[in-house]
């Protein structure tokens, strides 16, 4: 379905407020500027971040930076460490935000490959991801995100391929 083309912004005429981009959205909120009722095109924060209890520290367009504190009592392995799924799923929140900053309303996107080196184990600290875009093309984007440990030991590197869907492919998504 095509929508007609606006040049003009008509939100204030029809009472709703315009959406703000995401990368606006998320560097008020993270200065603590974000007023009531403004919002954004895409979910913020998301389910998964809320229930992991992830942090966006640093954001901009095309790189984030978020933190977990993950805790081997809470998020262990078979081994008594840290899930390397948690790792992996705080370094694709880290590129989902990174690359959700380049997002116009009509678009979405999807990661399409991801691959995780790890390097040291976790017990207990904070975990710091951060993403940035290696290459961002008009349909697919590379990323890579570098996580470590709140002794500034790398943990991990992971590198993501996101795949950015627009019109009827993004509708519900």
């Amino acid at each position: 379905m095509n929508r007609p083309l606006h040049l003009v912004d008509d939100s204030a005429a029809s009472g709703e407020p315009k959406p703000l981009p995401v990368l606006d959205y998320l560097q008020r909120q993270l200065a603590g500027t974000l007023r009531a009722g403004e919002e954004t095109f895409l979910r913020y924060p998301t389910a998964i971040s809320q229930l992991l209890k992830m942090r966006i520290v640093d954001i901009d367009e095309a790189s984030a930076t978020l933190e977990i504190d993950a805790d081997a009592a809470i998020h262990g392995n078979q081994q008594g460490t840290v899930h390397g799924g948690l790792i992996c799923e705080l370094a694709d929140a880290a590129f989902g935000t990174a690359h959700s900053t380049l997002m116009q309303e009509d678009e979405s996107f999807t990661s399409i490959d991801l691959k995780a080196t790890f390097l040291r184990p976790v017990w207990k600290s904070t975990l710091r991801a951060r993403a940035w875009a290696t290459h961002r093309g008009r349909t697919i984007s590379h990323y890579q995100c570098d996580i470590a440990r709140d002794d500034g030991k790398l943990v991990a590197t992971v590198t993501c391929a996101v795949m950015t869907l627009r019109g009827a492919q993004a509708q519900g998504r």
